[in-house]
C-alpha cells in the first residue's frame, strides 16, 4: 500500500477542501508514490516523533498539526520545525497532516469530544461558509436524463439526508457552428434551434472534479454551455465545533469537575459560575474564542474549548460559562480517533499511536 492509498482514506474521512485557508494540509514531507512499511499516527510531529517512527519501523507519519504552518525558507536545523523535517528526509519517512479538515467534518475532533464528555444528539456550531455549488447546464432534452444521471453518480444532487436532487425546465436554445466546430447536432455555417432542459444541480465543493469530469464525459455537445456559482446556502454538516446536550442537568461545577477529569486538564480557566444547571452544551477543539458568540446564540450553557485570551471571557456576559481545559487537552483523543478509523480501513495493517509526549506547556 502505497502513501497516497492510505491517505486517500484519510481524506473519504476528512477532505481537504474543507480545511480553512490559512491552513496548510496535505502531504508535507515525502513522496506520495512509496509503499508504506508503517503508519504512525500522533498529534504533533516533534524530533521524538521521527525517531518513534524510526523505531517501530513507520515511513509515514499521520500527524493531525501540520508541522510545516509557514513557509520553509531554509533548511539549516536551526529550528525545530528545520530540524524534524530534515529528519524525516535523512530516514525516507513521509509527514501528512490533515488538521482544519477534520476539525469540520461532523466525525472529526469535536464529535471525539462529544463522546468522551457524553454529549448527546451533536450538531455543528459554526457552518463553514461556500461550501455548496449549484452547476446549471443546457442539454438536448432526449439526452437530459442521460447527463442527469451521470452527474448524480458523481456525487451531485445532494441536500442533507435527500439525493438525486435537481431541477429541470424546458426551453429553446439555438447555436450556429462556425467553421472549425465539429457539431453534434446542426450544420455549420446555419443557425440551430434545439428543445433543451435546462439543468440545476447543486453539489459539496469537494465533489467538483468529479462534477465537471462528468459533465463534459456525459453531454453531447462539442462545447458544453454551463454555469457554476458559489452559493450561500448553510451546509448543516461541515463546519467548527459542535452543541448538544447532555443526558440530564448537571450542576455547573460537576460538570467542570467532569471535564477536568475526562480530559485530563491539569486545571481549566472559566468565567464567572452562573449558579445554573448545565445541559446545552458547546465544545471546539483548539482555539475557539471565535465561536463565543455562535455557543451564545445557539443557547449553549458553556463553551469548551482552549486558548482563551483575558478579554475573551468577558465576552459570555453572564449568558453562559466559557472553559478554558488547554490545546493540547481538548484535541489529545483526535490520535485515537484516526488509529480507530483507519485500523478498521485496513486491517491487518501496521497502525500505531505515538506514544511521545508533546504537549509544550507544564504546569507547576
Amino acid at each position: 500500500m502505497t502513501v497516497k492509498e492510505v491517505t486517500d482514506i484519510i481524506e473519504d474521512l476528512a477532505p481537504l477542501p474543507y480545511a480553512e485557508s490559512f491552513d496548510n494540509v496535505g502531504l508535507l514531507v515525502g513522496s506520495a508514490n512509496v509503499e508504506v512499511s508503517g503508519v504512525l499516527v500522533t498529534l504533533d510531529t516533534l524530533e521524538n516523533v521521527v525517531d518513534e517512527a524510526i523505531e517501530l519501523n513507520c515511513n509515514l507519519i499521520v500527524s493531525f498539526h501540520p508541522i510545516i504552518f509557514g513557509g520553509l525558507k531554509k533548511l539549516t536545523g536551526k529550528s525545530y520545525v528545520e530540524r524534524v523535517v530534515i529528519k524525516a528526509i535523512k530516514n525516507d519517512i513521509a509527514i501528512y497532516s490533515m488538521h482544519t479538515a477534520l476539525d469540520n467534518v461532523p466525525q472529526g475532533v469535536n464529535a471525539k469530544i462529544c463522546e468522551v464528555l457524553g454529549i448527546k444528539n451533536p450538531q455543528i456550531l459554526v457552518p463553514q461558509k461556500e461550501t455548496i455549488k449549484k452547476l446549471t447546464t443546457y442539454v438536448p432534452v432526449k439526452d437530459a436524463e442521460t447527463l442527469r444521471e451521470a452527474l448524480f453518480n458523481a456525487g451531485a444532487g445532494n441536500i442533507g439526508n435527500y439525493s438525486n436532487c435537481s431541477f429541470s425546465t424546458k426551453g429553446t436554445g439555438s447555436y450556429k457552428a462556425e467553421e472549425n466546430a465539429n457539431p453534434t447536432i446542426g450544420e455549420i455555417g446555419k443557425t440551430h434551434f434545439e428543445e433543451e432542459a435546462q439543468l440545476n444541480v447543486s453539489f459539496s465543493k469537494i465533489h467538483q472534479a468529479r462534477v465537471m469530469k462528468a459533465l463534459f464525459t456525459s453531454h453531447p455537445y462539442e462545447e458544453v454551455a454551463y454555469e457554476v456559482i458559489t452559493l450561500e446556502n448553510t451546509n448543516q454538516n461541515i463546519g467548527m465545533g459542535m452543541i448538544g446536550d447532555l443526558p440530564k442537568p448537571v450542576n455547573d461545577i460537576s460538570f467542570l469537575r467532569d471535564v477536568k477529569q475526562k480530559m485530563g486538564a491539569e486545571g481549566i480557566r472559566h468565567s464567572q459560575l452562573l449558579g445554573e444547571k448545565v445541559q446545552k452544551v458547546a465544545v471546539l477543539g483548539g482555539s475557539g474564542a471565535f465561536a463565543i458568540e455562535a455557543a451564545k446564540a445557539s443557547g449553549a450553557d458553556i463553551l469548551v474549548t482552549a486558548d482563551i485570551k483575558y478579554h475573551d471571557f468577558y465576552k459570555a456576559e453572564g449568558k453562559m460559562i466559557i472553559a478554558d481545559i488547554g490545546h493540547y487537552e481538548s484535541e489529545q483523543f483526535t490520535k485515537n480517533l484516526l488509529v480507530d478509523y483507519l485500523t478498521k480501513k485496513i486491517p491487518n495493517f501496521a497502525i500505531r499511536l505515538s506514544e511521545s509526549k508533546t504537549n509544550p506547556i507544564k504546569y507547576l
